[in-house]
């Protein structure tokens, strides 16, 4: 292909490609071929323009229709926190900025202002529930969240609400699951406030309670449980063997029987816990309670963390002498 040099007898003379002139009739048909990219590409910034803009839109709507079940929540001498309206009649907020068990009030989206009474709270998730008269907008719930999922942290630390955009970086697994980690701004305030998706459903709830310098939210089906138990239960019941755990890689003959890789060997055992009066001693690995494999502490803690096997005989399945077993032990209550 030729290169354009200079223009030999002014700006008015077509310009000269090495081989050839560039007359203005060829000038016309580089025109005539460039028109439609030009016009891809305003069209292209148009759209993208338009995207920014439905997507701007979005999100301020989502942000107006969660309001709606956000209440400032004050329950502590220092600035508010936010709650969640998770039924008509309960709140949900984060436990650690709840310090005061009495006197604890909510302010509603209206401008109301009413009495919530402590149901109860689960320290270590950071969940408090609160009860009040009744007649909030609950919100929509969700249980999918995804790694790398847009979200708003939206809040109501005061009369109005705030919102900080960001993704989930970080769905948890193991002892963390449960909670999401995300990049979105926490302000003061934002505790106790909604991780909320691109569909307008609650992924979560928004707590700085375990680190001031992650944003983490506790995952709606994880809340869900906990609401249910202390609505039931007035608190948390945690099933309770009394043993310290480890995980280790199984025999491979016995992995290949079992479809499984890994099991929790017992590292220690309390004096007249439930595996003492079971039978279960140290160096017993478990692979199953109650039916449900225990490859991972996560997986025995779900087992254990039923309210309804609490108190109740079931079947943990060891490994001991490298013979597979089957020993009746009852889930105690942690106290």
């Amino acid at each position: 292909m030729a290169v354009m040099i200079w223009r030999p007898f002014g700006y008015k003379s077509p310009p000269i490609w090495v081989g050839r002139i560039l007359t203005r009739s060829m000038m016309s048909k580089v025109g005539y071929l460039w028109h439609p990219m030009i016009s891809d590409y305003r069209s292209g910034a148009d759209s993208m323009s338009d995207f920014f803009k439905q997507l701007s839109e979005s999100m301020a709507n989502i942000a107006e229709a969660t309001g709606k079940g956000l209440v400032m929540v004050a329950g502590r001498k220092r600035m508010g926190a936010s709650g969640i309206v998770w039924r008509d009649d309960v709140v949900v907020t984060a436990s650690h900025v709840i310090t005061k068990d009495e006197g604890i009030k909510i302010g509603t989206a209206d401008g109301g202002v009413h009495e919530a009474t402590l149901v109860g709270r689960d320290n270590t998730s950071d969940v408090a529930v609160l009860r009040v008269a009744g007649g909030l907008t609950p919100l929509k719930f969700a249980d999918n969240p995804r790694v790398g999922q847009l979200v708003l942290a939206i809040a109501r630390p005061s009369s109005t609400i705030q919102a900080t955009l960001g993704v989930i970086s970080v769905v948890g697994t193991g002892d963390m699951e449960g909670f999401l980690q995300t990049d979105v701004l926490m302000y003061p305030g934002f505790s106790g406030g909604a991780l909320v998706g691109g569909d307008g459903a609650v992924l979560g709830m928004n707590t700085s309670g375990f680190s001031r310098s992650e944003s983490l939210a506790i995952g709606a089906t994880r809340i869900n449980t906990i609401v249910e138990t202390l609505l039931t239960h007035g608190k948390m019941k945690r099933g309770y063997l009394g043993v310290g755990l480890q995980a280790v890689r199984l025999p491979q003959p016995i992995s290949a029987v079992l479809n499984q890789e890994t099991g929790l060997m017992f590292v220690s055992v309390e004096s007249d816990s439930p595996a003492e009066k079971a039978g279960l001693f140290m160096g017993d690995v478990l692979v199953a309670l109650d039916g449900q494999a225990t490859p991972h502490l996560d997986s025995l803690y779900a087992v254990l963390n039923s309210a309804n096997r609490i108190g109740k005989s079931v079947v943990a399945k060891i490994v001991r002498g490298g013979q597979v077993q089957d020993v009746p032990v009852t889930i105690g209550e942690k106290a």
